[in-house]
Formats: C-alpha cells, structure tokens, sequence
C-alpha cells in the first residue's frame, strides 16, 4: 500500500479487488445508494447567471435483468461465502425478483470485498435509510459475524418533514461493525444538558467560579497503605481510601479537597474538567441545513461534523479511511483535516472532479501533492478507453478538462455537450458570457459537425464555441473554424477566435483554449483553517485505545 492519498475513478468492485490490498484499511465508511429510485443532479455554480446549472450525478435505481440473474447464480454456486449466498437465496425467497434484491445483489459482493481489506482491528459504518437497513443489516451479519455488530446509530438529517400519511420520516440509520473483538476506539462525548448541571454541579469555587460537584476518596478494594487516619477522618466500615496519604496530602494542597460538616473530605471533580456525556447511539446535534455554507449543491452530501465524529471514533492520526461510494468527498475532507490518510472511489467522473476542487478549495492548491488519481484518462489511448467503456463519462471528462460544466442532459443537446462561462461585461448581476463545447469521441468527424456547433451558438446563448476531439479533425473542419471570425471582449477589448477545435492529446499535452478569464464551474469550499486541533462536538479530548469489546481505559492524548 502507497503512502499517498488515492482517488479512483472506476468501480468499487474492481478497485477493491484490483488495488487494495488485505488488511491493510483501519476504517470504512461507506454511503452507497438506497434504492429510492430517484435520480440525483449535482448543482453548479451560478455565479451571476440565472438558471441552475445541473447535470446527472447517478441514476438511484436498480432492476432485476438477466445480467442480476447471472451474478446471483455465480454467487449462490460459490461467489460468495456460505453464510453470505445463504443470505441471499433467503432474501429471494421472501422478496422474490424485485428491485431491492436487485440492490442486495450489487452490495453483497462489494460488502465482502470490504471486510477483506479491514485490519484486525478495522471498523466499518454503513450509512443507509430505513427502506433497506434491516436487509443490509442481515447481509453484514452474514459477513462480519453478528457477534460484531456495535451499533445501529439513528441520525437525525433535519428537524421536520411533512408525510401527509404516515409519520414524518427524518432520519437515517448508520450501522457500525468491527472485523474482530479488538478494535479501535476512541470515546467521544457531547456536552452536558443543563438540567444534568443543575442538578449534578451544584457546588461553586468562590475563589474561581468554577462548577463542581463532590467525589468520594474511598474504595471497597484496598491497595496498599489505604486504611490510615487522615486529618481526623477514617474510611467508613468496608471502605478504604482510594489514594495514598501523599497523594491526599497533595490534593488538598492543591485545593482539590474540601470538608463535609462530618469531617470527612471529599474531592471537587471540577464541570469544566469533565470530557461530557458518551455519546449514544441517537445523534440529534448534527445537521446540514439547506442554507448551509458546507453545501456543494451534490445529492445525498453529508456533513462534515458527521463524518469527524465517526472518523475520530475509530481511527486514529496516520490511519488509513476508505469510502468507496465517496461521492462529493466529504469523508476525504474529513479525513485531510484530521490527519488521516484515505482511499476514495466513485464511479461517476463529476464526482472525482468535484472531489478535486473540494481540496483545492478547502486545502489550498498544495493538497494535490498528497494524493493521486487513477482511471482519469492520463494520454489519448486512456482517453479512447474511457469513450469505449461510457460515451458520456467521456464526454463529462472532456467538458471538465477545459474548465466546463457538463449539460444536465446528454440528449437532445444540438451537438453541444457543456457550457464554459466567463464574466462578459462589467456591473452587478450583468450576465456571464457562454463558450458552448461540443465533444466528439466518434473516428467519423465531417465539417457539418463545425457547421452545427456554429449553428448552435445562438440558440445556447454563446459567443464562442469549442469543439474536442478524441482524433484528428480534417481539414475542412479546420477550415470553417478558421473562417468563423472572432469575438470581441467588451471588458478590454481583445479578439478570441470565435470557433476553437482542439483534441484531446493537445489538451494532455499542456495547450491552452484562448477564452476570456474564465469562472469556476462548481460551488467552492469553504477555506479551512488548520487550529492543530482535531475536532469534534464543542472539541473535547478523545480517549484514545485498541479496546477489546467496548471498554477504554486509556488516557486523553496528549496534544
């Protein structure tokens, strides 16, 4: 395993299997798709035009096909391990050939894949919704074991939903495994309610303000010289003291005792002293609010917050995280700022390049030092590859490469396949100026496809066009380009050529569109600020340990 930060692009299956190596991940969290049928857009940028940019970011839909048919009969007939085909020949008996089996099916492999890549000591949270929890829950005891289920973690996404027929439904379900008995743990801790305070730290220090409430200094179990006298006062009948007099005699110094009426000494446990209460297993302090700066404008986007808290649970500094349907990144945000190097895939091209600019916003253009990409097309043979494999993710890519934003369909698109915007003229709220980009992966390439972009340039609004090629555009194609003339940009004046072709080697190999200073085509990050603290819920210290079962008995970490 590279000590670099990976980014795949591809799918989950066939990197697991082909790039990550057993044992060798300290957690995983994964967000896979609910089977809501649903089809989910990620939103662009606006900057200062109008309309909503959006584009396709997956198809949330799954259906039982002759191709589902074929991977259960393979992993009914030995895929897959026992319990796990049993798993799934249960589930079509009680569900039948349907949509969520379908979905089953797609996760169980990739499930498999995810234990085998967990340390020993390795943790993995599933965040689903309840329309598949209970399935998926059966599906990962068959895999792990259900001796190590820890926890089915409720979270609270948003305060209320309006379900005219049934109870609102505003919450998902976070299940969370470990690959054995001993695994990572590190407690972490929500503030005190204030009824608890009142009623718990009822004392306050007149000499500093601070809340406290009073601790016994006895123990039933002794150890040592525990049985003295100590300032007038002994241990109760069956009780000892639970420190030796040299270290009584230093709390006291230090004003850590005070004196009950009786005579007997107790110790001040100090409320800001305390980490806060250990979190449970409902999580109702954590949410992403639609007007919220952390939005990217992808579907399904976690928050942040969320993310940390299951990352300092169960990995520490230096760990690696893996999410294999990482989406928008926001499990590799998490995972930058708070040390821990990562593995993220996704199967969608936008999501790779959104995941890019995150960093870039969020961490500065350094970041893309610490990480690289694999299955992003590197010269035109990769590039060839990927028009092969999907037509429209090569496109996406090509639209992406020249700083565009993919159109929200790719049908019915007169030919054009994105939009680049630049600022065209000076004022507030003057509208953006439009480059339309027309990719072709196709070996047949005629001067009507020039003919056509041109065309089209009206209709989309655009006062440039581009055309990307994966092979070489002829000559005639060159030609209308060439006579298409220029555009003038009002901000200063200076000419561009109104119809651009470049191809896609010309792209890798450093040559630049002539364009107008162009904008960002995704909503940026919110710049992140290292404090050198991890973070977490109002940042208390983490208690930190490899525990067996759930017990932690180390101290807070230094730092």
């Amino acid at each position: 395993m590279t000590s670099i930060n990976q980014l795949h692009y591809g799918d989950n299956l066939d990197v697991l299997r082909e790039k990550v190596a057993d044992s060798s991940v300290d957690l995983v969290y994964l967000d896979p798709p609910f089977n809501s049928n649903r089809k989910f857009n990620v939103l662009f940028s606006r900057g200062t035009y109008t309309d909503e940019a959006q584009i396709q970011a997956f198809d949330d839909t799954w259906h039982w096909t002759p191709q589902t048919e074929e991977q259960f009969d393979d992993f009914i007939n030995g895929g897959l391990p026992l319990d796990v085909a049993d798993a799934l020949g249960a589930f079509r008996m009680l569900l039948g050939e349907n949509d969520m089996l379908a979905y089953l099916v797609n996760m169980a492999p990739r499930l498999v894949e995810l234990r085998r890549v967990l340390k020993p000591t390795g943790s993995l949270y599933l965040h689903c919704d309840p329309t598949a929890s209970h399935y998926l829950k059966i599906v990962l005891d068959a895999i792990f074991d259900a001796r190590y289920f820890r926890n089915e973690i409720i979270w609270k996404r948003f305060s209320a939903k309006n379900d005219p027929k049934r109870f609102g439904r505003n919450h998902d379900v976070i299940l969370f495994y470990t690959k054995g008995p001993k695994f990572t743990w590190n407690a972490q801790y929500g503030p005190f309610e204030d009824d608890y305070v009142a009623e718990n730290y009822r004392y306050v220090d007149p000499r500093s303000g601070r809340r406290y409430r009073r601790g016994d200094l006895t123990a039933a179990k002794p150890g040592g010289d525990v049985d003295y006298e100590w300032h007038g006062a002994r241990p109760y009948k069956g009780r000892h003291w639970a420190y030796s007099r040299e270290k009584m005699d230093q709390m006291l110094a230090e004003g850590r005792i005070e004196f009950r009426s009786t005579g007997m000494p107790v110790f001040r446990r100090y409320l800001d002293e305390q980490p806060g209460v250990a979190l449970q297993d409902l999580w109702t302090d954590i949410r992403l609010t639609s007007g919220s700066k952390e939005r990217l404008g992808y579907p399904t986007q976690k928050p942040v917050a969320l993310l940390e808290r299951i990352i300092q649970a169960s990995s520490n500094p230096g760990d690696i995280v893996l999410d294999p349907f990482c989406g928008c990144g926001t499990a590799i945000d998490a995972a930058t700022r708070l040390k821990r190097r990562w593995i993220g895939i996704d199967i969608t091209y936008i999501a790779v390049d959104l995941i890019r600019n995150r960093l870039i916003d969020r961490f500065g253009p350094s970041v893309a030092e610490t990480y690289e990409i694999s299955g992003i097309p590197r010269d035109r043979l990769g590039a060839a590859a990927l028009w092969e494999r999907s037509p429209l993710d090569f496109e996406r890519w090509a639209v992406s490469l020249v700083g565009g934003t993919p159109n929200e369909k790719q049908v019915g698109d007169k030919g054009v396949d994105g939009v680049i915007r630049f600022h065209h003229t000076q004022g507030r709220g003057a509208p953006d100026g439009r480059i339309a980009v027309s990719v072709k992966g196709g070996h047949q390439l005629t001067p009507s496809m020039v003919q056509a972009l041109d065309g089209a340039l009206n209709t989309h609004h655009a006062q440039m066009g581009l055309m990307v090629t994966l092979h070489r555009p002829t000559k005639g194609m060159r030609d209308i380009a060439n006579r298409a003339g220029t555009y003038r940009w009002p901000m200063n004046g200076e000419t561009f050529p109104r119809l651009q072709i470049l191809t896609v080697a010309e792209l890798l190999a450093g040559a630049k569109l002539r364009t107008p200073s162009r904008l960002l085509p995704y909503i940026s990050a919110i710049r992140h600020v290292d404090d050198g603290r991890q973070g977490s819920f109002d940042d208390p210290e983490a208690m930190s340990a490899t525990v067996d079962g759930s017990a932690s008995t180390s101290q807070p970490e230094a730092g």
